[in-house]
């Protein structure tokens, strides 16, 4: 008797082969609209921390790195190599942390491949229309992943699903076929695991540059898998792979070969520059700063929060005396307690003289946190937070807010993220540049040469 052996699909297969399988034409309207909104958005991060000291940094240290593929530093104009540029652009895009959002079982800010594959559809002359396939292609492989296993259950930073993401957007843009497609994620896996250590306790500035990083790796993956070069394989499923030793078993469910991707609709733009779970903590203090809430009428106050949010950032004790700007973004007490100090939160609320503040951090003593059970049940339904406060008078004061702005169930308009645009650009360009900005975006898939797509600031 014959016996058939029927050779296993590997997961790092089914991903190039699921890339692979789709075509610029198969994007839908609404995947490529929300891709233009997610890009201008992203240029309204990195414009937004254009002046920061990390930008400072960033552009003096990788500003001489030369190559036959090259991109436009942001803002800058000046062309390095596009790896380079990936980083640099990469991470002013997640500085401010008011870049999109994804949540599931593992936390993500998936529009931070679109910085990495701008730079690469520009060095490799790809059009608007490419990119975007590119970027939808990179949103759906990040979030399928996320769905799939938590890595921060383990200790390992979410940044590490975006080395497979990146380089699954730049096998579109770079040309690959299905097996260096599969050797790249092989190699982007192998030596591109982040630990956690990024996001808790006191932050530092790499936590802007740490998805920049695995996005580069990803793209310098790539690049040796189209000439040649061949990764360990299986990457998720061997003996010392990616399951057994960082994640635990990934149960991936892609679209079926062909169907375009789509998961981009299922993620969430950001109204104020604050780690996601504290988005409607913040709008829920706004809305009392504008019934007349004062700080000084508080005896104290308990935010009830879901299991991730507690976790992450409302449960650390430097979250209570924040000593940098990425910790105090990253605290949902500072968070919800400048807003009801301000009536709102930009960039500005995370400078030293408002973080350091002695009558806040006073405040901040004030404030307990509490994981609410029926939140973390519904979460990531919804990302639900509550205020109960205590008024030294004896009244009880409580506002809840589950869906905020820019949730799926609570859509920002785009007029709501071209006024993010004009807001973050204006004090580095002039109205017309901004306005240009907002009608070139908003035609990506019409363009043939995205080599001007980034703004330039004088």
């Amino acid at each position: 008797m014959i016996q058939t052996l029927t050779k296993q699909t590997y997961k790092a297969q089914q991903i190039a082969n699921y890339v692979l399988s789709l075509k610029p034409e198969q994007v839908s309207q609404d995947v490529i609209h929300e891709v233009k909104r997610r890009v201008l958005d992203s240029l309204a991060c990195a414009m937004g921390a254009y002046d920061s000291k990390v930008s400072k940094i960033l552009l003096k240290a990788c500003s001489k790195i030369k190559g036959k593929y090259t991109a436009p530093l942001f803002g800058k104009g000046k062309n390095v190599f596009y790896e380079e540029a990936a980083f640099v652009n990469g991470a002013l895009v997640r500085y401010l942390d008011f870049n999109d959002t994804y949540l599931s079982l593992e936390p993500a800010h998936p529009s931070d491949n679109i910085a990495p594959l701008i730079a690469c559809a520009q060095a490799y002359e790809k059009s608007g229309l490419d990119l975007i396939l590119a970027i939808a292609i990179a949103y759906e492989i990040q979030c399928q992943l996320c769905d799939g296993a938590s890595l921060r259950a383990k200790g390992i930073d979410h940044v590490t699903y975006g080395a497979f993401s990146t380089s699954a957007g730049a096998g579109i843009l770079m040309d690959l076929d299905e097996e260096q497609l599969e050797n790249a994620l092989n190699i982007a896996g192998v030596c591109n695991i982040a630990t956690r250590q990024t996001r808790v306790g006191e932050m530092s500035m790499w936590k802007a540059c740490a998805f920049a990083n695995a996005a580069r790796q990803g793209l310098f993956a790539t690049r040796l898998a189209k000439e040649g070069m061949t990764g360990p394989s299986p990457i998720f499923e061997g003996t010392r792979g990616f399951e057994i030793l960082v994640s635990g078993p990934i149960n991936l469910i892609l679209p079926n070969p062909g169907t375009p991707p789509k998961k981009i609709l299922e993620t969430y733009i950001k109204p104020y520059p604050v780690e996601y779970h504290a988005q409607s903590a913040v709008k829920a203090a706004i809305e009392l700063y504008k019934e007349g809430l004062k700080l000084e009428q508080i005896q104290d106050m308990t935010v009830f929060t879901h299991g991730a949010s507690y976790q992450i950032i409302g449960s650390e004790p430097e979250k209570w005396r924040p000593t940098s700007k990425e910790t105090a973004d990253h605290s949902l007490p500072y968070c919800t307690a400048i807003a009801l100090r301000d009536g709102n939160v930009t960039d500005e609320s995370f400078h030293k003289k408002n973080y350091r503040d002695s009558s806040l951090l006073r405040f901040l003593k004030k404030i307990k946190v509490v994981e609410d059970a029926r939140y973390t049940a519904d979460y990531p339904r919804s990302f639900g937070n509550r205020l109960e406060i205590n008024l030294l008078g004896g009244k009880k004061v409580v506002k809840e807010v589950l869906h905020p702005l820019g949730h799926p169930k609570n859509p920002m308009k785009d007029e709501d993220i071209f006024n993010k645009w004009r807001t973050l650009a204006s004090p580095h360009i002039d109205t017309e540049q901004v306005e240009k900005q907002i009608e070139r975006v908003m035609r990506l898939e019409q363009l043939q040469d995205l080599s001007d797509l980034l703004p330039l600031i004088s």
